[in-house]
Parts: C-alpha cells; sequence; structure tokens
C-alpha cells in the first residue's frame, strides 16, 4: 500500500514535471520569432481624418479605417460594461488567459464534434494580440502564439490600457473601426449619448458584425442585443429596471442628417490634395488630422445653383442633342429594362429617366421605371431645336416628334405648375456638355468661401477652377491699364481708338487688331477703353508703357508665371487659371495688399495641437482665459505685403466699376450694389469670362468647352459668366449690408464728363466723380495717345459712343 501510493506520488511528480516541460517547450517552440508587444504601449492607431466646413459641419472624411480614437476615461461605464459581459467578464482578474473559459469551450467542442463549427474562448487581451500582432489564420500555432502574446501584453500594459486598444481598434460592420465610429455610424450619436440598447447593440457586434446588421436581419440583432443585456444583468452591471427599459427600446438606426454634413465634392477634392502636398498621403489617412476649411456652406450652395444655372441656360440657346438611349417602347418588360439602366453620369437628383411611349400633335407621353406616365407638353419642348456646326440651332420645333420619337430615353423633371386634371406635366432635360467653374474669396484674406469646378463631380472630377489653363481674354486688360496708372496716366486721359497695325517681325504678316464691334471710335478716355472692353485702345496703352511692365504686374499679382513681352498678350493671349485669376482682381480691391489663396484655414493633430494655420500673425491677446464683455478685441496686425500702389488700386477698381455701371456687365446694375469687374470672351469666344467684386467679396466665373471650341455665335462674357456671377451675388449678398467701395487717403476725386475725360461743367448731366491722384487732376487741356505711343492735341467735342461689344482676341 505504502509502495503504491510513493509510485503514484512519484508518478504524478513526473507528470507534473513532464506537463511542465512541455509547456516550456511549448512557450519556446511557439515563441520563437513573435511580434514585440512591447510596440502596443506607443501604438498609435490609424484614426479618421475629418474635414470640417467654415460652419463646423463635416465635409469630407478620409480614412484607411474610419476610426475616432477615444481614450479609456472618456468612454461611457455603460459601453465598457457592455462589451465585458458579452466578451470576457473575467477581464479584470484573469492574467490574459481564461483556463475555465478555456476548458468549458473545450468540452463543448468536444460534445459537438463534427456537427458545429468549434467555439473560441478568447479573452479581450488575445482578441488585441490577435487582431494588432497576428493574422485570422484559424490554427493551433496562431492559438498558442496568441496565448503567449496575450500573457506578455498583461505584464507589458495595464489593464485600462489594453481595454482602450480594443474598443478602439474592433471592426465593427458599417465601415466602423473602434466604439466611437460606430457609435456615430449606427445611430448618428456620441459615445456620450448612446442609449443602454444602443451600447449593447454595439458589444453584439465583434464576433459578426455582418450577421447582426440590424437592416437586413433585425430580428436577430435584437436577439442578440437581449442576450447582452442579460448578461449584464447577471454581471450586476445594470438593475432590473434599466433591464427592462432598455430590452423594450427597438434598435432604430440613423444617418447623419443634412444639419450635420454639407457636400461640395470639388472643395473637398483641392482641400485633399492640399493636405497631401502639406503632410503627405499617410498622414491624411492615417493620421486622425482635424481639418476647419474656409468654405461658407451658404455661399457654396449660392454658387453651385448659379453655375448649374447658368451652364442650363447656355445649355438650352443651343438646343438638342438627343434621347440617352433608345429602348422598344412596346416590350413586355420594358419597365424592368428601364430600371436596369444606368442615369447619365452628373444627372441631378431630381431628374428622372424617362421612356418616351408614344408622340401626339400637342404632347409626348412618357412613363417612368416606377409605372408614373405623364407628358411632355409642346410648349416644354420648343427650346429642343437640334444642335448643328458652331453651336447654331436648327428647324424650329413644330411638334414633339420633331424632338423625340417612341421608344427614346429621355431626362425629364416634374413641371413648376401642374394641371387640374389630366396627365401629370413634365419638362425634358439634358446634362449640359459645357463646362464652367466658379469662385468666391474673401479679397482680405484670401479663404476661399466657395469653389465649384463643373457641372457635377460625379461626371467628371476635373477642377475647372484650378486645373483648366485657359486664355483669359479681355479680362486680362487690367494687368494692362495698372501699370499705366502707375505710369502717370489717369483713368481721363484720352487714348486713339483707330485703326493699328503691328510688324511681328521677320517672315510673320502684319497683326491687324480690331475691336469686338469692328468699330472704330477716336479719341477716348482710358474709362471707356476698359469700360467697353476697346481692343485697340488697350495696344496702344501697352505700346506706351512698355510689355516689360505689363508682363511684371502680371507676374506680380501672380496672374501668370510668365508672360512673353508681346503685344498679343496684352489682349489674354497667355494662358491662366480662374483661381489664379480670381486672386489677382481681389488685390485690386483690398487696396493692393498681397494675399495668398487657401482653402484650408486651420489643421489640428490628433492630439488638438495646431500644426498649420493661414493666418500666422502673431496675437498676445486671442488665447485669454477671461474675455469681458466690455473688452475691446485684440489689435492685430497688417502684415500683408503691398503688392501694388493703394492708390492705383482704387483707380483700378473705380474704372471697373464703371464696366458694370456703363459698359459690358451693365447687367449687374439690377443688384443695385457696389460691384466692379471685366468680362472676358476670346477668340471666337472659345472661352467666357467675368470677374468681379463687391467691397468684401471677390469672385470669378469661367464658361467654355473642355475641348476648346466655340461657343457660338454672339456669345460672350455678358451673354454667358455674367449672368452666372449675377445669380450668385444676389444670394450671396443678400440681406447683408450696402458697403461702398472704400476711398484710399490721397485720392482726389473730381466731376468730369465720363465721354471725353475732361472737366465737368455746373449742372452736367451723366457727369461722374473720377479719382485721381494728386497733381493729376483732369483739365480741359488733355492730350491724346496715338498710335505710335505719342501725345498729340485731340479734336475737340468728340463723343465716345455706347457699344454692346469690346471682348476678344482679333
Amino acid at each position: 500500500m505504502r509502495r503504491g501510493i510513493i509510485t503514484l506520488v512519484i508518478l504524478l511528480f513526473l507528470a507534473i514535471v513532464g506537463g511542465g516541460a512541455g509547456v516550456l517547450a511549448g512557450f519556446w517552440y511557439f515563441g520563437r520569432g513573435l511580434p514585440d508587444h512591447r510596440q502596443l504601449a506607443e501604438y498609435q492607431p490609424s484614426v479618421t481624418t475629418r474635414v470640417h466646413s467654415g460652419d463646423g459641419r463635416i465635409l469630407a472624411e478620409f480614412a484607411i479605417e474610419k476610426r475616432t480614437f477615444v481614450p479609456y476615461d472618456a468612454i461611457p461605464r455603460r459601453v465598457v460594461a457592455a462589451f465585458l459581459a458579452a466578451e470576457d467578464k473575467s477581464f479584470f482578474t484573469h492574467p490574459g488567459v481564461s483556463l475555465p473559459d478555456i476548458a468549458r469551450a473545450a468540452l463543448q467542442n468536444a460534445l459537438n464534434f463534427g456537427t458545429r463549427r468549434p467555439v473560441g474562448a478568447s479573452t479581450i487581451t488575445q482578441q488585441v494580440a490577435k487582431n494588432m500582432l497576428l493574422t485570422n489564420e484559424v490554427s493551433i500555432e496562431r492559438k498558442a502564439k496568441e496565448a503567449i502574446l496575450a500573457l506578455r501584453i498583461e505584464e507589458a500594459l495595464s489593464k485600462r490600457r489594453i481595454l482602450e486598444l480594443y474598443l478602439n481598434e474592433i471592426y465593427l460592420g458599417f465601415g466602423a473601426y473602434g466604439v466611437a465610429s460606430a457609435a456615430m455610424n449606427y445611430f448618428d450619436r456620441s459615445l456620450a449619448e448612446l442609449s443602454l440598447a444602443e451600447a449593447a447593440f454595439l458589444a453584439v457586434l465583434p464576433k459578426a458584425p455582418n450577421n447582426y446588421d440590424p437592416r437586413r436581419y433585425p430580428d436577430r440583432a435584437r436577439e442578440r442585443r437581449d442576450w447582452v443585456l442579460g448578461r449584464m444583468l447577471e454581471d450586476g452591471h445594470i438593475t432590473q429596471a434599466e433591464y427592462a427599459e432598455a430590452r423594450a427600446e427597438p434598435i432604430v438606426t440613423r444617418q447623419r442628417g443634412p444639419e450635420d454634413t454639407v457636400r461640395a465634392d470639388y472643395f473637398a477634392e483641392e482641400v485633399r490634395r492640399e493636405l497631401i502636398a502639406r503632410f503627405g498621403e499617410r498622414e491624411l489617412f492615417r493620421g486622425g488630422l482635424s481639418v476647419r476649411t474656409s468654405m461658407d456652406p451658404r455661399m457654396q450652395a449660392a454658387a453651385e445653383a448659379a453655375l448649374r444655372k447658368g451652364l442650363m441656360a447656355y445649355d438650352r440657346r443651343h438646343g438638342w442633342r438627343g434621347p440617352a438611349g433608345r429602348l422598344d417602347a412596346n416590350a413586355a418588360d420594358w419597365r424592368r429594362q428601364l430600371a436596369a439602366h444606368p442615369r447619365p453620369p452628373g444627372t441631378p437628383p431630381e431628374w428622372q429617366l424617362a421612356l418616351v411611349r408614344a408622340t401626339a400633335a400637342d404632347a409626348a407621353e412618357i412613363a417612368l421605371a416606377d409605372g408614373t406616365t405623364g407628358a411632355l407638353p409642346l410648349e416644354e419642348l420648343r427650346w429642343a431645336r437640334r444642335t448643328e456646326k458652331d453651336q447654331r440651332l436648327g428647324a424650329a420645333v413644330r411638334s414633339p416628334a420633331d424632338v423625340v420619337a417612341a421608344g427614346d430615353l429621355v431626362l425629364v423633371e416634374p413641371s413648376a405648375t401642374q394641371p387640374a386634371a389630366g396627365a401629370r406635366r413634365f419638362a425634358l432635360r439634358q446634362i449640359p456638355n459645357v463646362g464652367g467653374a466658379a469662385v468666391i474669396m474673401d479679397p482680405h484674406t484670401g479663404r476661399v468661401r466657395a469653389l465649384v469646378g463643373g457641372w457635377s463631380f460625379e461626371q467628371s472630377q476635373f477642377n475647372r477652377a484650378t486645373q483648366a489653363q485657359r486664355q483669359p481674354g479681355s479680362s486680362f486688360k487690367p494687368f494692362v491699364y495698372l501699370p499705366a496708372l502707375d505710369a502717370g496716366f489717369t483713368p481721363a486721359s484720352l487714348i486713339l481708338d483707330a485703326p493699328i497695325v503691328v510688324d511681328q517681325g521677320p517672315g510673320l504678316p502684319p497683326w491687324r487688331p480690331a475691336n469686338y464691334t469692328r468699330n472704330f471710335y477716336g479719341p477716348s478716355p482710358m474709362r471707356v477703353g476698359i469700360e467697353q472692353s476697346r481692343n485697340l485702345m488697350t495696344i496702344r496703352l501697352a505700346q506706351a508703357v512698355g510689355m516689360e511692365k505689363v508682363a511684371a504686374t502680371a507676374e506680380k499679382l501672380g496672374e501668370v508665371d510668365k508672360l512673353p513681352p508681346s503685344l498679343a498678350m496684352a489682349l489674354g493671349a497667355a494662358e491662366t487659371t480662374l483661381m489664379r485669376q480670381t486672386t489677382a482682381y481681389a488685390m485690386f480691391v483690398n487696396g493692393g495688399r498681397r494675399i495668398v489663396p487657401t482653402l484650408v484655414d486651420r489643421v489640428q493633430d490628433r492630439e488638438g495641437k495646431t500644426i498649420f494655420r493661414h493666418d500666422a500673425r502673431a496675437c498676445e491677446g486671442c488665447r485669454s482665459d477671461l474675455w469681458l464683455p466690455d473688452a475691446a478685441p485684440p489689435d492685430l496686425p497688417d502684415t500683408r505685403a503691398q503688392a501694388i500702389d493703394p492708390l492705383s488700386a482704387y483707380q483700378m477698381v473705380s474704372m471697373l466699376q464703371g464696366v458694370v455701371e456703363r459698359g459690358t456687365a451693365r447687367r449687374l446694375r439690377e443688384l443695385n450694389r457696389p460691384l466692379a469687374g471685366k468680362t472676358g470672351t476670346t477668340n471666337d469666344s472659345f472661352d467666357a469670362w467675368f470677374m468681379g467684386f463687391s467691397p468684401d467679396l471677390a469672385a470669378g466665373v469661367w464658361v467654355g468647352f473642355d475641348n476648346p471650341r466655340t461657343l457660338g455665335p454672339n456669345e460672350t462674357g455678358s451673354s454667358v459668366a455674367v449672368p452666372i456671377f449675377r445669380d450668385m451675388m444676389a444670394e450671396v449678398l443678400a440681406g447683408t449690408p450696402v458697403v461702398p467701395f472704400r476711398t484710399p487717403p490721397g485720392i482726389r476725386l473730381v466731376r468730369i464728363n465720363p465721354q471725353n475725360g475732361q472737366a465737368a461743367t455746373p449742372g452736367e448731366r451723366d457727369a461722374i466723380w473720377e479719382a485721381f491722384k494728386p497733381g493729376t487732376e483732369a483739365n480741359r487741356d488733355a492730350q491724346v495717345l496715338d498710335g505710335g505711343g505719342q501725345i498729340t492735341a485731340p479734336a475737340n467735342g468728340i463723343a465716345v459712343p455706347g457699344s454692346d461689344g469690346g471682348d476678344g482676341i482679333y
């Protein structure tokens, strides 16, 4: 008996030693080459970069994994309790692995062998090891490595740090990584706003988020959530009353509403490019940056609406290009075919694809994919004349059959007015094939308040505001007139408007520029030359001043990088972008101060530290902890460099204001606002521009085809771009105080006759206040700049007639 006991003890001892040796051997074998678990102490997960508009709404998010990192102390206790109850109730007591759970899982797997998938017993620490240091391979070797790493992690990190890593790293479906991102994606709430039932639902997701998607499997999701609530009750995390209340709550997912987000795809893409250029791609998609942009959502919406309206108006003036596709109108499954037909890229959400079923004398019968029927009345089709060569129009529409036929697929929109009875009325729509862009900028800071790069980002991601290099045409002329003002000319200086021939050098034919109207107007004030966009006056002025000075001015204001000193450049032959030209015009109205355009106001890293600020001025009182109601605001220094003479800048503003009051942009007078600007149209109407400003906003509009070709007969900056600018500024300036253009010290205002530049007589009608620098005031002994740059005596009594055109390079 005694010998048997001794033998048993020896065998038991040997078993323990052998088992221990086996465990040590396993630790040695599986522990070789494991990832360094200590890296988790300094680990920073990939976090979503969020881009906000000027009012704080989310404009865009950039991420490899959509995640918002939340420190452990900021995670609500109910969220922690829900995950512990669902995943690892003994988390705070086990050393990294749970032997009771392993034994329980082993027994269950033995009972279910061959009938069900094996169950695991991974602790939260093991899941951290697997998710962050290992792979998802299903094998005994991976489980052994996972256990070893879990034990090592528990030795190196606190329980709070391990749980923080887990709750921020885990994938919870719906594109969400971590609990904070999941709370926002499922419920549009922060973690602190989650109800108990919602927190319990999130704890359901780690095992199989797709299997518990509440939109696809609502019953399964609710059953599993209630199981988590039951575990929370058993573990003492909640009371019976809380359990009952949470169990009765339905699972209701929510998406972010329009009050939380704003869409401006071209703006967001330009911000993305700027951030990558400044911080690199890795930091953008993994660094968790917080970016505040300069975009004003109201101005952005106004710019988008005005550009779309203007492009549609132009497109309708140039007719119908045909249907979007064809179907058999009599096919039995026409509804299925119509529903399956892709919408043309760039189709606005309010437009629908319709099938023309038949045509009659006064309307075309159409049907939608949902079975709705309606009519396209003849009056809604009269604009749709066929487009012919060079944007010219074909024959007038006399019946619906001139436009559409049975089987045509067309885009339609419900008409604004509907009949009291009868078929529902629709209007024919067409996506414009012309391109366009618009920019609104704060001229004092360079902050871009709105940017639209085309009809639709879905249709084309090419940003015509920043990437399209186009000739500015007559919108370049201020860069010729500005150095003339610096050289001593005044807005009242007379310049001869008469034929001119320019010798272009050996082997080249003489250049004979002309005005848009093909007329000549004799000696005219310089102001009239820009108001009526006179090409011949501009060429003579460029000759007198020198193209080297014109080029220096254009380069100094950022209009171009390098301008060839050729006279043709004076009429806008060098290419630029809408953004560059808007910035240059902004420096006219801000008093000649240099600005740099920016879409980004401030960037903060994941810790909240500001790592970029567009306004880099030092401000001593801006970060005061105490702000008294009667305290004066901090005095910020003006560090902007003086790019151009402020007196010359104001004279240019005054002349450009004349473009609106008497010149090629007269249709802007209906806004009854102080506005100034310049139209531009290039050779054969390939490009249409309007660059303008109010005292506190600069804006630009460009319209043209991506592959340059004519916009059509009689299409100019005045007819195409000015209406877009008008509609945009009408909305943007609505409700704001009327502020006049600011006059700098030193400017002398003298009443003159705008037709001849001479001082006005008492009581003279149509006289204007002209801006002069000291000592250059108008007098009756004015002289005329002739064709060779010489000054000659003018003929008296010349009146300069008005002109409807004035744009173009000829």
